[in-house]
């Protein structure tokens, strides 16, 4: 498993190596740990600064297995502590320099701001109102927009599930494309579709009286929305006839 990062950015000019791999590879590598990351997801954390792979001459890129930590650990500190990619640039950035880098921090609301505070451990299942602005690096009438198409919703406590921060991530990174929140409404309500039939595949299990049972019912769960992620992924890759390299 890849755990901390072991140099950073600044390999773009380094000599051609036998070992240093494609952007595919790099995705089914990180697969492992983060079922759900893209190319796009690589290509977007390159274009922030987390990460400069090597470009051969015809300008494919090349990640050398310390590019690959890296990701890993830009991924696992949004997974994790839902940090905004500025706070883990700084830290990184410190790291490099051999300075004090102390673990980063969640964002916590006082006094009805939002400031950062040190956290003991990974994040929990459920993210604040203010977490979820910071990790998503988006304000608060983007967040109301969505929620008033659906996109996002809060659970009864006023708080969201984790996952919000992925959402909330990709309809912004979508944003910047022209795609409006109006435009994805067909996306939820497939995804809602998807969810239901997986539920009903699920449900003699969950219903079970047996414990192992219905944790077997979870485990296939998660196995099942991996599947339909990656197929939704295949067709509409197919239906717009494009190639990811």
């Amino acid at each position: 498993m890849l755990q901390t990062p072991s140099g950073g950015a600044g390999h773009g000019t380094a000599a051609t190596d036998s070992r240093l791999m494609s952007i595919g590879t790099v995705l089914n590598v990180l697969r492992e740990e983060f079922p759900d990351i893209t190319i796009s997801k690589i290509r977007f954390l390159e274009s922030e600064g987390l990460v400069e792979p090597q470009r051969t001459p015809s300008g494919y890129r090349k990640f050398s297995a310390q590019d690959i930590e890296r990701l890993g650990y830009v991924l696992r500190m949004q997974r994790d502590h839902y940090l905004p990619l500025k706070v883990i640039r700084e830290h990184l950035g410190a790291m490099e320099r051999g300075e004090a880098a102390p673990l980063p921090a969640l964002c916590r609301q006082r006094d009805g701001e939002a400031v950062l505070e040190p956290v003991e451990g990974p994040g929990a299942a459920r993210v604040g109102r203010a977490e979820l602005l910071a990790a998503a690096e988006i304000g608060e009438r983007q967040l109301e927009e969505w929620e008033a198409y659906g996109l996002i919703a809060p659970l009864p406590d006023g708080r969201y599930e984790a996952e919000a921060v992925t959402v909330a991530s990709l309809v912004a990174e979508l944003g910047r494309f022209g795609i409006e929140p109006r435009h994805l409404r067909a996306m939820k309500a497939a995804a809602d579709r998807e969810a239901g039939l997986v539920d009903q595949v699920l449900a003699p299990l969950r219903r079970h009286r047996n414990p192992q049972t219905r944790a077997h019912a979870e485990a296939r769960a998660k196995e099942l929305a991996g599947l339909t992620v990656k197929l939704h992924a295949a067709l509409v890759q197919t239906a717009l006839g494009v190639r990811l390299p």
